[in-house]
């Protein structure tokens, strides 16, 4: 269990402390003991947001305070799009670069879902971003920083850069990141310092209040119209789910006519 595990390393750490003054243990690894309770940390913290998330949504259910789902319109204008524009089906992800759900899901799930379908031609997929600041502090630069690396074509590359970081995300990593990836460090810097992109998400954090998002990440699924900037949803995916939730959804609309 990892609550016992934790109690384990700490009793760990505290033996480790006198050990390190008698030169027994290293500076080193006493500091990736430390890491390890941090990680095992984050990992209980998760599990216990999303057992949270589940009881309050089957109580929801059960006392009839979430209604069924309807057609709801949800803006995909300015927003990044993957895949081919007229795909029959589109999928709108409204998502958090710090949301530990949201990484669990790009890492997980989200390459099959292009494996089979974006890269098949069948989804259009639309990333809108919902950093949730009260939550997340360090949310909303990361998206600045995701849109200031578009300017020098790696924005997916910084996409994966920063899910894959979510511990490293100041303001001096995101440069870091930006470095890595080789890209222009004074432009890159200059970019993030003014806000250039700061009101672009705060249209698509609107968007996604007004499409009735509650968290991260929430996904819309319908039926593609080349012609509007406007998505009818007919499905909405929350949390984290399988891959098969994905596909059950997609297919079903692939087979309407």
């Amino acid at each position: 269990m990892p609550k016992l595990r934790i109690v384990a390393l700490v009793a760990t750490l505290v033996v480790a402390t006198s050990m390190v003054a008698e030169a027994q243990v290293t500076r080193e690894e006493f500091e990736a003991l430390k890491s390890e309770v941090g990680t095992l940390k984050d990992a209980l913290k998760t599990q216990n947001e999303m057992l949270r998330q589940f009881f309050e949504r089957v109580n929801a259910l059960r006392e009839g305070r979430e209604a069924p789902f309807k057609e709801t319109p949800v803006s995909i204008d300015g927003a990044p799009v993957f895949g081919k524009a007229d795909a029959k089906v589109t999928i709108i992800e409204f998502s958090d670069y710090q949301c530990p759900f949201c990484a669990r899901y790009a890492n997980d799930t989200f390459p099959q879902i292009e494996r089979e379908y974006i890269e098949t031609g069948r989804v259009k997929y639309v990333f809108r971003d919902y950093p949730i600041e009260a939550a997340h502090p360090q949310a909303f630069k990361a998206h600045e920083a995701v849109y200031c690396a578009g300017e020098q074509g790696k924005r997916r590359e910084m996409h994966k850069k920063v899910f894959a970081n979510q511990r490293a995300m100041s303001v001096t990593d995101l440069a870091a990141h930006a470095a890595a990836l080789g890209l222009d460090k004074q432009r890159f810097e200059k970019c993030l310092a003014e806000g250039s992109y700061s009101t672009k998400i705060r249209t698509a954090m609107s968007a996604g209040e007004q499409a009735g998002v509650r968290g991260t990440p929430t996904f819309f699924v319908g039926l593609t119209d080349p012609k509007s900037q406007t998505l009818k949803a007919v499905r909405r995916i929350v949390g984290a789910q399988p891959y098969g939730a994905f596909k059950a959804a997609i297919d079903d609309l692939l087979a309407a006519r």
